[in-house]
């Protein structure tokens, strides 16, 4: 069907044309929002990465090594127990650093 357009005083012919399309549309679904906890996870990311944990740890028992140090070198007349005391924090420090060392990015 043709049908004449005057526009400006020049005329125009337009033209219908139908087109059958074919069109295939994918329904499945596909979850794209943002994962509500990826702060979180980010975060634990972080602490990971810096061990904040183990070196927080580490600190403490330097700190309460020097508390036993000085305590046990202020007593007087030191006994068996009070150095099985020093014995014993002095130990457990070699176990920490042994773990603190172990347990590097390296291993995972």
């Amino acid at each position: 069907m043709k049908k004449q357009k005057k526009d400006k005083g020049i005329e125009m012919a337009e033209q219908t044309k139908k087109v059958n399309l074919e069109l295939e549309i994918d329904t499945s679904t596909i979850d794209s929002s943002k994962n509500r906890y990826q702060g979180l996870i980010d975060l634990a990311k972080a602490v990971d990465a810096w061990r904040i944990f183990p070196r927080l740890f580490l600190s403490v028992y330097i700190f309460l090594l020097y508390k036993v140090t000085i305590w046990f070198m202020n007593l007087p007349t030191p006994n068996f127990e009070q150095s099985g005391l020093v014995s014993i924090v002095v130990g457990a420090g070699a176990a920490w650093f042994g773990l603190y060392a172990g347990t590097s990015k390296g291993n995972k």
